[in-house]
This record gives C-alpha cells, sequence and structure tokens, in this order.
C-alpha cells in the first residue's frame, strides 16, 4: 500500500473513533437527563441491515433498500430517515473502505481529493438537512427514491457506461470530479445515496469501473461520520434503528466482501426497483396529504 491510502486509512480510524465516541456521549448525556430512547435495537432491523449492506459491499448500495424497508413498515418518521441511515449504515462502511482502499489500487491525488470533496459536501449539507421539515424531507427522498429505481432500471438494461482503463484524472476533469464530489457528499445527507451517481461519472471520465469502490466507499465512510454526528446531536435519527442497523451491518459487509465476494445481481436489482418504487410513490403520497392538511 501506498503512502496516501495508509495515511487516509489512519485517518479513517481517528474519525470512527471519534464518531463511536460523540455518539456513546451525545446519547448517555441524554439518558442522565431522562431523555433518552431505551428502546433496544429489534431482530428485524438488524437482519434488515445485514442484507442491505452485504449488498452494499457487492455495490447495490444501502440507503434505498433501507429506506423502502423503513417506509414500508413505518419504522420511523419520515423526516428521521436520512439521519437513521447515516448514523445507522456509518460503522458497516467505515469496514467497506477499509476493505477496498487497502485491496482496490487507485490514483492516490484522484483519491484522496474526491473523497475530501464529499466530506466537506456532507459537513456543508447536513445542517441543513437536520432543521427541513417532515414534507421537504419527504418530497427529497421520494425523488432520490425515483432516481435511484431509474439507475437500477439502467444497469440492468445496459443503459450506464462501460468506462474505461484508467486508474485516476487530472487537471480539468479531476477538478469536476471532484466538484460533483462535494455535490454528492452534500445529498448523502438527504437520504439520496452516493454509489451510483459515483460510479456513473467515473465510468464517463474514463476511470475503471472498480476504481470507483474504494472512492464511493471512502467517500462515504468519511462523510456519514460528518453528517451522523450531527444528526446525533440534534436528536434527528432514531437511536434504537439506527443500532440496529450497525450491528447488522458490519457482519454483512464482512460476509460479502471477504467471503462471497461477487454475485448475480440483475433480478435483485428488478426487485428493488419495485420495492423503491412503492417507497417513493408512499413518500409522495405521505408529503402531499401532509401539503392537503397544511392547506385544509
Amino acid at each position: 500500500m501506498t503512502r496516501a491510502p495508509a495515511l487516509l486509512l489512519a485517518a479513517l480510524g481517528v474519525l470512527a473513533a471519534w464518531f463511536g465516541y460523540r455518539w456513546w456521549s451525545i446519547e448517555r448525556a441524554r439518558r442522565a437527563a431522562g431523555q433518552g430512547d431505551e428502546r433496544r435495537p429489534s431482530l428485524d432491523d438488524g437482519i434488515a441491515g445485514f442484507i442491505t449492506n452485504f449488498f452494499d459491499a457487492l455495490g447495490i448500495g444501502n440507503f434505498a433498500p433501507t429506506t423502502a424497508y423503513f417506509k414500508l413498515r413505518g419504522r420511523i418518521a419520515d423526516e428521521n430517515i436520512p439521519g437513521t441511515l447515516n448514523v445507522g449504515h456509518s460503522p458497516p462502511v467505515v469496514v467497506e473502505a477499509f476493505i477496498f482502499i487497502s485491496a482496490v489500487a487507485v490514483d492516490p491525488l484522484t483519491l484522496v481529493t474526491m473523497i475530501g470533496a464529499a466530506a466537506l459536501g456532507a459537513w456543508s449539507g447536513v445542517g441543513v438537512v437536520a432543521r427541513l421539515p417532515r414534507r421537504a424531507i419527504q418530497v427529497g427522498m421520494g425523488v432520490a427514491l425515483l432516481v435511484a429505481a431509474a439507475l437500477f432500471v439502467a444497469k440492468n438494461t445496459g443503459g450506464l457506461p462501460g468506462g474505461g482503463d484508467a486508474l485516476g484524472l487530472r487537471g480539468s476533469v479531476l477538478a469536476f470530479a471532484v466538484a460533483v464530489s462535494y455535490l454528492l457528499g452534500a445529498l448523502m445527507m438527504l437520504g439520496i445515496g452516493l454509489y451510483a451517481p459515483c460510479l456513473i461519472m467515473v465510468s464517463l471520465l474514463g476511470m475503471n469501473p472498480l476504481a470507483a469502490f474504494p472512492i464511493m466507499m471512502g467517500s462515504c465512510a468519511f462523510l456519514m461520520p460528518i453528517g451522523g454526528e450531527r444528526f446525533v446531536r440534534a436528536g434527528r435519527y432514531d437511536r434504537s434503528a439506527a443500532l440496529a442497523l450497525c450491528l447488522g451491518g458490519i457482519p454483512g459487509v464482512l460476509v460479502a466482501a471477504l467471503i462471497v465476494k461477487s454475485l448475480p445481481l440483475v433480478w435483485l436489482r428488478w426487485l428493488v426497483v419495485v420495492v423503491v418504487l412503492y417507497a417513493a410513490a408512499q413518500m409522495l403520497r405521505s408529503a402531499a396529504r401532509g401539503r392537503s392538511a397544511a392547506f385544509a
């Protein structure tokens, strides 16, 4: 491993430890004040965490399927879904990043600058999202689910770019990729997954699609703890659901990345399309009902 990825992983380890401490200390203070969530993590949410992070490590992404699960089950308030995703999926994605940054060679400058831009975008965007009203989040996540479904369809029908052989970018092309990474990092705070857009972008810019894995997983591993800490501090997440996603998700990542490694995923993507479209319709319907009630 070259020096830059080694330093990047060291920084990620420090960030992950800081996030774990902040999550624990904030919730401990809430419990001491009699305001903590005393519910235990549920087995159902833990299984959902295992499944979504298992397929996340194989490149499916975990935000859209988990959002669909929460919406279909009516598990948590819609406005708390973005925070729950960013908090609960952070530790599993950190594990993914350690595995893929160590295993897949990518140009260090491209890797570090794109990850840094995504983290900065998350830091800029989370303060806005944490204050958004329920209806704005419902509309944003409904649209995000529709976009995710469209990307799954494009992947299954061969509509996504095949990519090239490059392992890095330079000049104005790199500057463009960094700018887009910043935007994707900000959108992650609304629950809009980064994996598919990042994969499309690096493929269009001529990079090997395999190089997208350490970039997109590293970006999420840095930005999700940064955004997740703000959601925890604001109380805009479901603690028990997030903890269950974490506890189930880490084993899911390890099984997928170290044991299974690859699967034929076409039929799974079609199933995800159906579920995600239904969840998008439900999310947008909830937003429409909220608007009707506001004008009643």
